[in-house]
Order: C-alpha cells, then structure tokens, then sequence
C-alpha cells in the first residue's frame, strides 16, 4: 500500500522562532504557525477558524527563519507530519504531540532590513518568493521577485 506524509501551510508566525543548535552544531528552528479557514453557515454567518500548529525547521532554514521571521510574518511550510510521544514524568501519563517537520519554506511579503515587516499581508503587498528545500547532501536555493512585466494589470 502506498503512503503519503506530506503537508503544505500558508499562516502567520505566532512567536518569534527559537533557535538552537545540536552538540554537532546543526541549528534547529522552533516556530508556531497560525493558519486560518474561513467558511459560512447556512444562514449566511460568516465564521473564522484558526489552527496553531507547530514547525520544526533544521539546517540552513533554520536559520533563515531565525533571521527573517518574528511574530505576525506570513510563511509558507512544504514538510511531513511526525508525532512525538513521551511519558509526562509528573503525572507518569502518556502525551504525544503532532508537529510538522519542515523541508521547504518560502518567506512571503515585502523585506524590510533583515526582518520581515508584522504587519505585511497577502493583500498589501505582493510576496517576495525566497525558496530554501533542504536536502542529505546538497541544498538549492531560488530567489524570484516579480518583475513589472509578470504583473497583470
């Protein structure tokens, strides 16, 4: 039987990502994602809902969010979702906890300095596409920027 793990997000950041690094120095990247659906009932209320999910990012794109994130930047998260599991040692219950576990991520929004401006939507401005996909032994990177041309009005 075949199998898919595999998880696309558009949200917003909703704390400014946490950096670490292993004992072998691989940065490791800890963020929170916001994403929203928007839908109406069927006597035409429209209601909100929002996920908060959890990303870890690794390597080079673990800095780079570093860097370019904080709190509120818009994001998008191509990855796979792992579970973790453990043994709360107050309680001795069992907790586990789903994450998505990041392998592209592109920045969207205008730059401002070496920060994403908070304040930047999906409407405001057009999206600054920053590419990173990580892979075992090599990483490519792209970086595209609409020109004047592509733009359709």
């Amino acid at each position: 039987m075949a199998n898919v793990n595999k998880v696309i997000l558009i949200g917003n950041v909703t704390r400014d990502p946490e950096l670490k690094y292993t004992p072998k120095g691989t940065a490791v990247c800890d963020l929170g994602l916001a994403v929203n659906r928007y839908y109406t009932l069927d006597g035409g209320e429209k209601k909100e809902e929002t996920t908060f999910v959890d990303v870890t990012l690794w390597g080079r794109q673990a800095e780079i969010a570093h860097q370019y994130l904080k709190k509120g930047s818009p994001v998008y998260i191509e990855g796979r979702l792992q579970l973790d599991t453990w043994e709360d040692k107050q309680t001795g219950q069992k907790r586990s906890r789903l994450r998505v576990i990041a392998e592209n991520l592109q920045l969207l929004g205008a730059r401002q300095g070496n920060r994403m401006p908070s304040d930047s939507g999906f409407e405001s401005s057009p999206p600054v596409s920053t590419s990173y996909r990580s892979a075992t032994s090599e990483q490519s990177v792209s970086v595209s920027q609409p020109d004047d041309d592509d733009i359709p009005f």
